[in-house]
């Protein structure tokens, strides 16, 4: 029996060039894009460093887009068929995250390509776009100095893990040993001891590489999103030894972020870890799109300023605990 001969990935990145075409090639080649997304209809959107999403004139043809698809889907092994019509990968060889969903789930087919951190925006440059105040870049900073534990909250595109980076930035030259601990590669540290660790799906999660890493003397932890029950794993890591550690999380507001990680964390254990994350957590840093530079930090929130005032309800309004440019109210 004769066998089939091997893909060849250099020539389905040809193929994949050319699906997409010279317009959105170009625009994924650009600096300063961030992602694009080709939508049912067909229509072609874009966003970029400090303009937003925006749409453009450009329209792929279904043929076309079902065909980027399941190019992808050749040229990372994934399967794209009526019973799987979701293509989720990491294109080579730069890493763009691909998320392609064809029909019935759709009702065209569709796809959207976020491209990884060209650079590492610092937090000086944070406030000089406007995204952050003075104060507030001082108390991240601070924060990082005395090894406080921080959650990046916010919703998808949000910015968490580019202002995550901005923070790795900061710990880059503290001569600590770091851990990376993520599903797509997208945390970039130029510490010069760093090791980065994903999971590989179906046989190693983030639970696991969470608990591998306590073995592998960590000075600080970090993880790319915390979406499951890794969260139980995190928590007790950042409160065994290991502070200092960084996680972004998917949260409407810096306290639903803490509601959320209690929810996570329950995946993994009966009752609520209440306690734990309270002592866990020190600051939870909330960035959401808007402003002049499409992204701004909005709240600080630090949990244990509360604690003393849990007791006393009149203490407990919505400002009650925030970091208004670095203040505590």
């Amino acid at each position: 029996m004769t066998q089939a001969p091997a893909f060849d990935p250099a020539r389905g990145l040809a193929m994949l060039a050319t699906a997409l075409g010279p317009a959105l090639s170009a625009m994924l080649e650009a600096r300063d894009t961030i992602e694009v997304i080709v939508n049912p209809d067909g229509r072609v959107w874009v966003e970029r460093v400090g303009r937003g999403r925006e749409a453009t004139e450009i329209r792929v043809e279904a043929a076309e887009t079902e065909r980027a698809i399941r190019l992808v889907a050749t040229l990372t092994g994934a399967e794209a068929t009526k019973l799987k019509p979701i293509v989720s990968a990491e294109l080579p060889p730069r890493g763009e995250r691909f998320e392609g969903v064809l029909p019935p789930v759709a009702k065209g087919p569709c796809f959207a390509i976020r491209k990884p951190a060209g650079q590492v925006i610092r937090l000086d440059a944070y406030v000089d776009a406007g995204i952050v105040t003075a104060a507030q870049s001082g108390v991240l900073k601070s924060a990082i100095i005395r090894r406080a534990n921080i959650i990046v909250a916010g919703g998808t595109g949000s910015g968490k893990t580019t202002l995550a980076n901005a923070l790795l930035a900061e710990i880059a030259s503290l001569h600590e040993r770091v851990v990376l601990l993520e599903d797509t590669r997208e945390l970039q540290c130029e510490a010069e001891d760093v090791v980065a660790l994903r999971t590989q799906p179906g046989s190693v999660s983030l639970s696991q590489l969470v608990r591998s890493t306590l073995r592998l003397r960590p000075d600080r932890i970090i993880v790319g999103e915390v979406r499951g029950a890794e969260a139980l794993d995190l928590l007790k890591a950042w409160n065994t030894g290991h502070p200092g550690g960084i996680a972004t999380l998917h949260a409407n507001s810096a306290r639903a972020a803490l509601s959320r990680l209690e929810q996570l964390a329950m995946e993994a254990c009966d009752s609520a870890p209440t306690a734990l994350i309270a002592e866990a957590i020190d600051l939870v840093v909330f960035i959401e799109r808007g402003g002049p530079a499409g992204r701004r930090i909005t709240e600080i929130y630090a949990p244990k300023l509360s604690e003393p005032d849990r007791q006393d309800p009149a203490a407990s309004g919505p400002d009650a605990h925030r970091v208004h440019a670095g203040v505590p109210t």
